[in-house]
């Protein structure tokens, strides 16, 4: 049942990494403040059926195919997102990729590692970049970049995903700059690990880890994460720029 509020009313936002998980839930949550979305993801199938049920719930959702390891695949997607929408007003930069989960820095390979940055950091710069241009001209143009808790305290075993992560950081600091004159508000969240079809490989003693260590002893949900995304696409936030959001309950405290 479509309950929308006025927080977002009007609002036309990307989303990558749209079909399920975190980008999913975002979705929902933007929707349910009175957003218009597109679902973006190489899972196309998977945008598709999820943009089917969210529009059989009254919701306006589109989905698009996406492949951030592909900048024409990035350029069109923007084009075909702005196109859908009639412009642009947020960008939620959640398409990214682990596959280096388990292996120690001796065990990951060149291939992989090259892959993480090209989807994680490269796909998330030519995503902005490609969106910048319809940002700017809605004159309330947001993004939102998904970090990662991890870099903050140094996960091990994953390194080529925190460093991808560490990256969005610091670019989110540079693009903010950037973008700060187009009247483009640019901020990341790091969420903590989170019950995800992205994390089910994790096992279950890092879980554990993260309960016992968190202020908020318990598992995060992608719920957890959603309000923090539709505050830094919202006009409460439009002040706010260049910062990092931990949403981890508690387990690393910036």
């Amino acid at each position: 049942m479509n309950t929308s509020t006025s927080l977002l009313a009007g609002h036309r936002i990307l989303i990558t990494g749209g079909a399920r998980g975190l980008g999913l839930e975002f979705a929902r949550a933007v929707l349910q403040h009175g957003a218009r979305v597109v679902l973006a993801d190489i899972l196309f199938e998977e945008a598709k059926a999820a943009a089917a049920q969210l529009r059989a719930a009254s919701f306006d959702a589109t989905a698009l195919a996406l492949d951030l390891s592909d900048p024409a695949s990035i350029s069109a997607c923007a084009v075909a997102a702005t196109s859908a929408l009639g412009g642009l007003d947020g960008l939620i930069n959640n398409g990214a990729i682990t596959n280096s989960g388990g292996k120690s820095l001796m065990e990951i390979d060149i291939d992989t590692w090259d892959r993480v940055m090209n989807v994680n950091v490269r796909g998330t710069w030519l995503m902005t970049r490609a969106c910048a241009a319809a940002l700017g001209a809605s004159g309330r143009g947001a993004v939102v970049n998904l970090a990662s808790d991890t870099p903050l305290w140094g996960a091990p075993r994953l390194m080529a995903y925190v460093a991808s992560k560490g990256a969005i950081i610091a670019m989110t600091r540079s693009l903010a700059r950037e973008l700060g004159p187009q009247d483009i508000t640019v901020n990341a969240i790091a969420p903590g690990l989170t019950l995800v079809e992205a994390t089910q490989y994790v096992p279950e003693d890092r879980h554990r880890l993260y309960r016992e260590q968190r202020a908020l002893q318990r598992d995060q949900l992608p719920q957890d994460v959603s309000g923090a995304a539709v505050f830094a696409l919202s006009s409460l936030s439009r002040f706010v720029t260049g910062q990092l959001l931990p949403v981890n309950g508690g387990f690393v405290m910036n």
